[in-house]
Parts: C-alpha cells; sequence; structure tokens
C-alpha cells in the first residue's frame, strides 16, 4: 500500500494564529517530526497563509532548508504582531476610526512580511503550497501555490506578495496589488471572504497534484490534518439584528461569513473521510475561547493576550494529543 499524502490546513484569524502555530511547536517537539519536511501540502489563508509561507520559506544560506523554526515562525507574531494592528493617531482621525478607509495602515503589515520573506519567490518555497486569496476584479478566487509557481512564470508571484493578499482582510487592511513574474497586476483580498478554513481547498488541491498508481489521488489517499485558530460564536439578538442597517450589518456579516465557511469546510470533510476505509485519516482541531481570558478579535496584539493564545494553543494540544498521535500513526 502506497504512503498516504500528508496534507496540512491552516485557518484565517489575524493575531490568533499563535493558537496553531503553538500546536505545531509542540507537536514537533513531542513527535520528534518538522513541519516542513513532514506534510506533502500545506495549505492557509489570511493568518494560515502566512504562516504556511514561512514554514516553507527557504534558509538563505541553504535553499533546501527552512528560513525558521517552528518557534521561530510563531516569534514572529510576537516580534511584530503589535506593530501590525498599530494605528498612529493621524490616520485614526483621517479615516474616523476606520470608517472612511480601512482601520489599519499597511506599512506595519508590508515591513514585516518584507523582513521576513524579502525578494523570494513562490516557486522557492520548499514544498507544495495553497494560499488563498480572492481577486475582486475578475471575481474569482486566486490560489497561490508553489507547484504551480514551478512550471509557470504566470503563477510566480514574490512570497512577500502572496502573504500581503491572503491577508488583506476587508475593513482592516488596503487590498493588495500584486504583479506575477511577468509583470501583469491583480487587485486581491483576504482569502478569508470565501475559504477561511482552506482543508476542502487543500483536499481538492490534493487530488490535482498527487498521483496514486498513475491515478488521481482520492480521500482514502490522503490525510489532512486541519487546525482551527480558535472560535468565540457572538450571538445577534433578533431586537438588534431587526433594526441593522449597511454599516452595522459589516462587522457581523465579515464574522458570520467566515465562521460559516469554516464550518460547512469541516462538515463536507467530515462526511468525505466517514465514506472512507479509516475516517481518522481527517483530523480537525479548532476551540472555543467563550469560557477564556483572551480576547477573540483578530488584532487584539496586546501582549497579554499574545501570552494567553499561546497558552491556549499548548492546551489544546495537551486536549488532542492522543488523537494527534493516532493521526500521524495512520
Amino acid at each position: 500500500m502506497a504512503e498516504l499524502k500528508k496534507v496540512l490546513s491552516i485557518d484565517g484569524g489575524g493575531i490568533r494564529g499563535i493558537i496553531p502555530g503553538q500546536i505545531l511547536v509542540e507537536i514537533e517537539r513531542e513527535f520528534n517530526i518538522k513541519v516542513w519536511d513532514h506534510f506533502d501540502l500545506i495549505a492557509g489563508t489570511s493568518t494560515g497563509g502566512i504562516l504556511a509561507c514561512a514554514y516553507l520559506c527557504p534558509s538563505d544560506g541553504d535553499p533546501k532548508k527552512p528560513k525558521f523554526t517552528s518557534k521561530e515562525v510563531v516569534g514572529l507574531y510576537h516580534e511584530k504582531g503589535d506593530e501590525i494592528f498599530d494605528i498612529p493617531m493621524f490616520h485614526k482621525i483621517r479615516t474616523l476610526g476606520g470608517l472612511r478607509d480601512e482601520k489599519y495602515p499597511e506599512d506595519g503589515l508590508e515591513d514585516a512580511l518584507d523582513e521576513y520573506f524579502g525578494d523570494t519567490w513562490l516557486k522557492n518555497l520548499l514544498k507544495p503550497c495553497l494560499i488563498t486569496s480572492y481577486d475582486i476584479t475578475n471575481r474569482k478566487g486566486h490560489f497561490f501555490g508553489q507547484h504551480k509557481a514551478k512550471k509557470d512564470k504566470a503563477s510566480n508571484f514574490l512570497v512577500k506578495d502572496a502573504a500581503r493578499s491572503t491577508s488583506a482582510a476587508p475593513t482592516y487592511f488596503e487590498c493588495a496589488q500584486v504583479r506575477n513574474e511577468l509583470g501583469k497586476p491583480f487587485t486581491l483580498v483576504d482569502g478569508g471572504v470565501f475559504v477561511n478554513n482552506p482543508a476542502l481547498t487543500a483536499y481538492a488541491e490534493g487530488r490535482n497534484i498527487f498521483k496514486v498508481g498513475g491515478a488521481e489521488a482520492t480521500a482514502k489517499d490522503m490525510k489532512i490534518l486541519s487546525l482551527g485558530t480558535g472560535y468565540s460564536r457572538k450571538r445577534y439578538n433578533y431586537s438588534q439584528a431587526k433594526n441593522y442597517g449597511m454599516a452595522q450589518w459589516v462587522q457581523p456579516v465579515i464574522d458570520i461569513m467566515m465562521s460559516g465557511a469554516a464550518e460547512v469546510a469541516h462538515y463536507q470533510l467530515d462526511k468525505i473521510y466517514k465514506t472512507t476505509p479509516n475516517h481518522k485519516q481527517y483530523l480537525r482541531i479548532d476551540g472555543d475561547l467563550k469560557f477564556t481570558d483572551i480576547d477573540p478579535d483578530m488584532d487584539c496584539a496586546t501582549r497579554e493576550n499574545m501570552n494567553r493564545l499561546k497558552v491556549f494553543g499548548e492546551k489544546l494540544f495537551e486536549k488532542n494529543k492522543k488523537s494527534i498521535e493516532d493521526w500521524l500513526a495512520i
């Protein structure tokens, strides 16, 4: 029997990317594996897309080795989180607190991505990947992939531009305009607007790129580890929502859209894998933030909140350690 192809999928969630990042630190420590080496495909949306790029970014000294350890990847959030989610007073005044323009200037995010990824091209990442974004001009999903970039200059972008595009969350950051290696421009926003949990998309991509006995791979040929960024489902009551206008609906719609898309992807994959000989080939790990002292807002990058997210990731790993061990043993 051929060895199963291993797929890692990481949700969007802003600064809450610390949670799956810490889970992966614990998996590496406990089971003596390396994320970049263990998985055959890594998919990510928004903060998950940045994580995927960081795990697969090649070292400046050795293009076959990773630039960052998993601990260093999580450290990026602790080092740069408060700079990325910083609102200068002039920007706050000019935008009326985010009502007239994006909430945050893109400078902090772009500076951080440039510092960590430099001028590395997508085609030079260590493994196949799937980074999601949405093309608002052509009105379709845009998927960055190392395996596509290696074959076609039209699919090759700078890694920092792919990371910027997947994290261009509407209302938080300005949309991204990036160019491929041929110079063609694309106007893109955060993939979370349609696929905040990219696991199902990763499954579809895996079927396309993996071959088993010369045929297209199916669910039985792949195992998927899907990591969420924690959730806290805010309730919207009739008495409030019935009087919402356009401005009041913006944040609830984004919240519902992102969490709803993540839940549907999990539901569909769970049903798909229950038709296979071993449904444990699919493992979803996520956690409820409701009864914690964590601020669930994706832009709450205070030192205290980031430390709490780190601890929550450690606890989520301990809670699911046996399931992870079983998944790795398949």
